[in-house]
């Protein structure tokens, strides 16, 4: 039973429950929204405050040096590569998502020269599809896109073909959750390379890309990071391809010798050369201060409570929505979800509306899906019971 005394003994029993107090969720909210924008951590502010104040109000153009704002991209790429099951050196933070797949993508596409078909997910998040068909083009490549459960047969279509296959870990619309191994494996067997766009699972989904063979990933650092809005990215490159690494964004900072201000672009050693133009330090150090969350977590431990709080919102759903209009997007098997649960309903946007007025911080994708992001670190059991109460009542 779905009860508020089984809501109360579920909660009891979380061994995240303390991370709540890291966040700060205005009081009255329940936020549902962090697959977007996650809260704001506590220590974020005091972090801003200290780097504007201290390093920039007082030692000036010297933080570069003296408070080390010039390695920062490679030091927080290290701690997003810890959430990515990456060892050290092969992740870089900054600049936006958008870049980070754009130069990916042709990164990918140039490792395989004489291969001319960059394969993708047919209902891969917007960004992501405008950038592979740009890629397509300015390569000249043939763009061909798979929904998702026919995505391994595509690849084995494509045949000798294949350059680039990229897809998104975790859909947008129903937080579907794909098979990341597997799906890196058969595009090997067709003889492309993978990049993954893992912006809805790191930070809330254990993820392996060394052990799985991943070649590149990218994601958002506003979402399940909590990073703050706008956030920078990061990009990810197996340490096996840095050597012939061969990206179209080649900025001063990924340099050999960067102040040398020499007028050739020679790539700096390893992933250093995945480095673009001036990191925007502030909202780096943010991201930064943000990830000290994960300090001492056991994304394993993190992963079971996500899937305790949407087994707990689906059986919610079955018992107090039934027959109201309601029906469960994202799929019942716990391997096949990330950390976000969608229901469809034809007045989705109506519905939306009158929650958030009500505390409840959700959001929609038209035209009938109500998205419920959860992250375990600030959710509780009790409020996803109230948030379900919260829908009948309005249905």
């Amino acid at each position: 039973m779905t009860t508020q005394e089984a809501a109360a003994e579920l909660d009891r029993n979380d061994p995240l429950a303390a991370a709540r107090k890291w966040f700060l969720v205005p009081p009255g909210t329940v936020y549902l929204d962090g697959n977007s924008l996650g809260a704001l951590s506590a220590g974020v502010p005091e972090r801003i405050r200290r780097v504007v104040a201290e390093q920039w109000g007082e030692h000036l153009i010297g933080g570069w040096s003296e408070d080390g704002w010039w390695d920062a991209p490679l030091r927080v790429g290290d701690r997003i590569g810890r959430l990515l099951g990456a060892a050290p050196g092969q992740t870089v933070a900054g600049d936006s998502t958008s870049v980070q797949l754009f130069n990916s993508l042709v990164a990918a596409a140039r490792l395989r020269p004489g291969r001319d078909v960059l394969l993708m997910d047919a209902a891969g998040f917007p960004t992501d599809r405008y950038l592979a068909a740009s890629v397509a083009r300015l390569l000249g490549l043939e763009l061909r896109e798979a929904p998702m459960p026919e995505f391994a047969d595509a690849l084995a279509d494509c045949g000798e073909r294949l350059a680039v296959a990229t897809a998104s870990a975790v859909d947008f619309r129903t937080g579907e959750l794909w098979d990341l191994a597997g799906l890196t494996e058969a595009t090997h067997r067709a003889g492309g390379v993978v990049v993954w766009d893992v912006s809805h699972a790191v930070g809330a989904v254990p993820l392996a890309v060394d052990r799985d063979g991943i070649d590149f990933a990218v994601g958002c650092g506003y979402k399940f990071l909590s990073g703050g809005p706008g956030a920078p990215a990061f990009g990810y490159a197996a340490r096996r391809h840095h050597d012939h690494l061969d990206q179209p964004l080649t900025g001063w900072n990924g340099h050999a010798d960067p102040f040398a201000m020499t007028p050739d672009y020679r790539p700096a050693e390893g992933i250093g050369r995945y480095r673009i133009g001036t990191p925007a330090v502030l909202s780096l150090l943010a991201l930064d201060a943000a990830l000290d969350v994960f300090d001492g977590i056991d994304l394993r431990r993190l992963r079971a409570k996500s899937l305790s709080l949407s087994r707990f919102f689906i059986a919610c759903v079955d018992e107090h929505l039934a027959g109201r209009g309601f029906e469960l997007v994202t799929p019942r098997e716990d391997e096949r979800r990330g950390s976000q649960l969608t229901l469809g309903h034809p007045e989705a946007g109506r519905l939306m509306a009158a929650m958030i007025e009500r505390g409840f911080t959700g959001d929609v994708r038209p035209p009938d899906l109500l998205r419920f992001g959860l992250n375990g670190l600030y959710l509780s059991h009790a409020e996803i019971l109230a948030t379900v109460h919260a829908l009948r009542s309005l249905t």
